[in-house]
């Protein structure tokens, strides 16, 4: 968008508990909507059928009360439950944009469609209502990109629905900034890495074999989502943050297999 617009607005936003309001009763007919086998979608409607809660306490339990909204987070279907319900959220404008991963909901806007920004979140609003959801505009964010001949030239815009314009977010745990710059994601990892680095020498110290921890917290950690970030990494964020990070690795071994990759 950046190549034809001079600048593009990105909405962050956030619906306020989403796997907690979900309506059973919407998720199971947007699911009778698409093309699943039955068995699939039988077996989905015995699962939320008759689910309920129950405390105990001291001994004693509570009468079981029966719900009829939210999806279990933690469970494999919570995710794709709620991808099922925002299946049918799409802009209202062309050229517009909504990405969604999950619960992780994206509005992109371009320079020459920012005129609709309000329009837009007022439709995602009207959508969250009418799915039983609320959108949080505190929690939600604003990042605006700029291209960068316009950088200089381009006045900022004032915030939609008081939705805060901020410099950076983190986008399934990535930080991006609206200089495109990786650089404080960069050093948020290896400041990580290098705790961890830490933990990992303590280990040893005390006998224990750490190479397995080595790759599953550290070397995952690096690599976590490079392909997307790694391509606007600057020369100081490849070189200016090494030296540091050996420094703080003091293991010559692991720091070397970590940059060998």
């Amino acid at each position: 968008m950046l190549s034809t617009n001079p600048s593009v607005h990105v909405f962050s936003l956030d619906f306020s508990i989403a796997f907690g309001t979900i309506r059973h009763c919407t998720l199971l007919d947007k699911m009778g909507r698409i093309n699943i086998p039955d068995e699939a979608c039988n077996w989905t409607v015995d699962f939320y059928a008759g689910r309920g809660h129950a405390t105990k306490f001291g001994g004693e339990m509570s009468e079981l009360a029966q719900f009829e909204s939210s999806v279990i987070q933690g469970s494999s279907l919570g995710p794709a439950a709620f991808i099922v319900t925002a299946a049918d959220l799409r802009p209202e404008h062309a050229d517009n944009e909504i990405i969604k991963f999950a619960d992780d909901t994206y509005l992109i806007i371009p320079a020459s469609n920012s005129s609709t920004s309000e329009l837009e979140l007022d439709h995602i609003r009207s959508w969250a209502t009418s799915n039983n959801l609320q959108l949080n505009p505190t929690k939600s964010k604003e990042l605006i990109f700029f291209a960068q001949q316009s950088r200089l030239h381009t006045a900022q815009p004032r915030p939609c629905h008081g939705i805060e314009q901020v410099e950076s977010i983190t986008a399934l745990g990535v930080t991006i900034n609206n200089r495109s710059s990786v650089t404080e994601h960069v050093t948020k990892v290896l400041t990580s890495c290098s705790s961890l680095l830490y933990a990992l020498r303590i280990l040893r110290t005390h006998g224990k074999t750490a190479t397995l921890l080595f790759f599953v917290l550290v070397v995952a950690k690096l690599l976590y989502c490079s392909p997307a970030w790694s391509g606007f990494c600057s020369a100081a964020d490849l070189v200016g943050n090494l030296p540091h990070f050996l420094s703080n690795a003091s293991d010559m071994d692991i720091a070397l297999t970590i940059f060998s990759k």
